[in-house]
């Protein structure tokens, strides 16, 4: 199967307007981490019909895969797309907490998954545990772990922020994602969903964001980080009916960063 482009890839997207580059799947940057809570099959081909270009990693949302009827059929579904699936981070806490990881990581094989997600949002877990975790997993998966507590009234330093995340990619993860919870209102969000500015700066500054996946679940917050931290910003736990409306906020075919991406803004 050729590989999905965009639509948007290279100037020539539209004969009757100019888009902005967007790199070719599998892209490095850019990348959009989409969250199904549970979706039918109709609604996953609805989503891959209209927004499949624009979407780079699909997440089961933490344990929905256990409960979905449909879940053979809608993994071959994402599959027949090249979209790589991996399930919650909270079945892998889970697995860890009953002593089955070696269980749950065959069950992923014989799922057909490749990519796995380590957490520790929900269920305490020491570094130097999860470090060790993510290194023996990804000699056999590509691992994303996860940094940051699904409590919001749990605060963590900066500079916490930064040496998990240095020393989670030392380990061995491909990339790590900042908690946001599927609502935006937990770690790197106040409760009130504000972005807390202060400390995303400090972890970009430490860290390459190429190498982060930014969970921005509302448009005022991925407008933020779009701004801030540029178009090819990676994002996650993106609502599968959001893919298409974030595509155009990367490409500034929307109001909020039409001046800022847009091939020839400001020059009418």
């Amino acid at each position: 199967m050729a590989s999905e482009q965009s639509g948007s890839a290279g100037s020539a997207g539209h004969p009757a307007i100019e888009l902005r580059s967007r790199p070719a799947k599998p892209r490095k940057n850019g990348l959009t981490h989409v969250i199904d809570r549970g979706m039918s099959l109709a609604e996953v081909e609805g989503m891959l019909e209209v927004a499949a270009p624009h979407i780079d990693f699909v997440k089961l949302g933490w344990g929905t895969a256990l409960v979905s009827a449909n879940l053979t059929a809608k993994l071959r579904l994402y599959a027949e797309r090249s979209i790589p699936v991996m399930l919650g981070g909270t079945l892998t806490e889970l697995a860890i907490r009953q002593g089955r990881l070696a269980p749950y990581v065959e069950w992923l094989h014989t799922l057909g998954l490749r990519h796995i997600e380590v957490s520790d949002g929900t269920l305490a877990l020491e570094q130097e545990r999860k470090c060790e975790i993510i290194a023996q997993l990804a000699q056999e998966l590509t691992v994303l772990s996860e940094v940051g507590s699904k409590d919001a009234r749990t605060i963590m330093a900066p500079y916490r922020w930064v040496a998990q995340i240095q020393a989670e990619l030392e380990a061995g993860a491909a990339r790590v994602i900042t908690e946001a919870r599927e609502s935006g209102t937990a770690g790197i969000f106040r409760e009130n969903g504000e972005v807390r500015s202060g400390l995303v700066d400090e972890i970009v500054h430490a860290v390459d964001p190429q190498h982060l996946i930014f969970e921005a679940p509302r448009k005022d917050q991925q407008v933020w980080f779009l701004t801030q931290l540029g178009p090819e910003c990676n994002l996650g736990n993106i609502a599968p009916s959001d893919v298409v409306a974030l595509e155009t906020l990367r490409l500034g075919l929307r109001s909020e960063t039409l001046p800022h991406f847009a091939p020839g803004a400001g020059s009418a």
